[in-house]
């Protein structure tokens, strides 16, 4: 397909198209003259694979570089290129002081200790949740946090429901692409499904 072909084809207009391959997003088509070049159903899928990482889950141009550089990579597993994609997600980060960050590191410790999982201190995602412990305290409602292992097994739950449901998808791309979309918009998802059920909760416990 011509390069007019490939913006319908993947909803991308030819400018964003180039601009994708001036930054190295988007490998160039196979020639068929001078001006001219054919591309096919990889240049589609990496295309919609850039936009979601860029669009939806809000990565920098850098950071979408080194997602489609693992990627290529044959000796990267999708699980590097996953926690790649996943760390690239912004995310909120907090200024906290020292004793605020011991007593949170312990928190996160003690509940990964339970659940098995591995924690990396300098992890983005380790960070983020850092911040809100500390966040919670620092208002006066860590009241919040007495139910933190619950939290994290449903967080486990949705986890494991999330990664088996990525992992029929296919190709790489498709994984990496399902994993960001649903976890960008997965969040949303469970936060209105979390207050629908609160409405629900509430009303058994307040009104009988």
């Amino acid at each position: 397909m011509r390069m007019a072909e490939l913006s319908r084809e993947s909803g991308v207009p030819v400018a964003t198209i180039k601009y994708y391959q001036r930054e190295g997003l988007l490998p160039p088509g196979e020639l068929t003259s001078p001006n001219q070049a054919r591309y096919g159903a990889a240049h589609v899928r990496r295309l919609k694979l850039v936009r979601a990482l860029l669009e939806i889950g809000g990565l920098s141009i850098a950071a979408v570089g080194e997602v489609l550089a693992a990627i290529d990579d044959s000796g990267t597993s999708t699980h590097g290129i996953l926690g790649l994609a996943q760390h690239g997600l912004p995310m909120a980060k907090l200024e906290v002081t020292a004793e605020d960050r011991a007593w949170a590191m312990g928190r996160i410790g003690e509940t990964a200790r339970r659940r098995g999982w591995d924690v990396h201190p300098e992890s983005p995602v380790v960070e983020s949740l850092l911040g809100v412990l500390c966040a919670l305290r620092q208002v006066g409602h860590e009241w919040v946090l007495d139910a933190l292992d619950r939290y994290a097994e449903a967080a486990d739950s949705v986890a494991e429901a999330d990664v088996t449901a990525v992992a029929r998808l296919g190709t790489t791309e498709a994984v990496v692409e399902g994993a960001v979309v649903g976890t960008v918009l997965g969040d949303a998802l469970f936060a209105a499904l979390r207050r629908m059920a609160h409405a629900q909760v509430s009303r058994r416990q307040f009104t009988g």
